[in-house]
């Protein structure tokens, strides 16, 4: 009789395959794309923010965008990523100078199934914790800068002073959180009394899928950014006139935070 020798290594999770290994300083990697230590704006040894002077149009428009989206081979939606991750580092193996560019993830996949979203196995980002968890702090900034819009129209509806005769059936914007939270999806707010607004409808996003969020990955400097945060459409009037943050002067606060 023959023994079958099985293989009993065990597979590694996300979590230990990015905890192995030792990561660059990220000066290291600013040099690789001939980024002066000067303009690194250093959250602590393996994270940093770039100036917007950065961007070079004719540069850009010199070289190709390669577009992975829409990749969900599992019901976990997992994929867009790794795939993402996985041919830049396949186009700088053939001698290619390859960039990878990635949102924010949620916290939500982090308490769910896929256990975070920063790609998977040998393609991922790094430090995976830290970008799954609070990362620099932007995501609590766009919360705050929605958000701030919501209780903007809110107070609008309530005001007798500047009024925007704002039809509350119209409003299409929603408030935001970084959790995933079914029952808040949908909800009814001002409840209470007169003291607390005017009950309507209204629902909460995941704080990725606000509007501020792809406003902040478009624009290019702070005068754009205040731009396009003015251009946010709100909803209509009753007399069907639209109505924009910028009707509300919400724009420069929220450029603020």
């Amino acid at each position: 009789m023959t023994q079958t020798t099985k293989n009993t290594k065990a597979h590694l999770s996300d979590i230990e395959i990015a905890q192995a290994k030792e990561l660059r300083h990220i000066k290291e990697i600013a040099k690789k794309l001939d980024i002066a230590e000067e303009h690194l704006e250093m959250y602590g040894k393996y994270k940093s923010k770039l100036p917007l002077h950065l961007i070079d149009e004719k540069k850009v428009k010199q070289n190709n965008l390669v577009l992975v989206t829409a990749l969900t081979p599992t019901p976990a939606g997992e994929g867009k990523t790794t795939v993402s991750i996985g041919l830049t580092e396949g186009l700088n193996k053939i001698g290619k100078q390859a960039t990878v560019v990635l949102r924010e993830p949620s916290l939500g996949p982090v308490f769910g199934i896929k256990g975070g979203a920063a790609g998977g196995g040998y393609s991922q980002v790094v430090p995976m914790e830290d970008i799954n968890l609070h990362f620099t702090g932007d995501f609590n900034a766009i919360e705050k800068a929605n958000n701030l819009l919501s209780a903007l129209i809110d107070n609008n509806l309530q005001s007798k002073t500047n009024n925007l005769n704002i039809d509350p059936r119209t409003i299409l914007w929603k408030r935001v959180i970084d959790m995933n939270d079914r029952a808040l999806r949908q909800i009814t707010i001002g409840l209470g009394g007169t003291a607390n607004g005017i009950p309507r409808e209204d629902g909460f996003n995941i704080t990725p899928a606000s509007e501020v969020m792809a406003i902040l990955c478009m624009a290019t400097s702070f005068d754009n950014l205040k731009e396009r945060l003015g251009n946010i459409f709100i909803g209509f009037t009753f007399d069907k006139q639209p109505i924009f943050a910028r009707d509300l002067k919400a724009q420069d606060a929220m450029l603020f935070y």
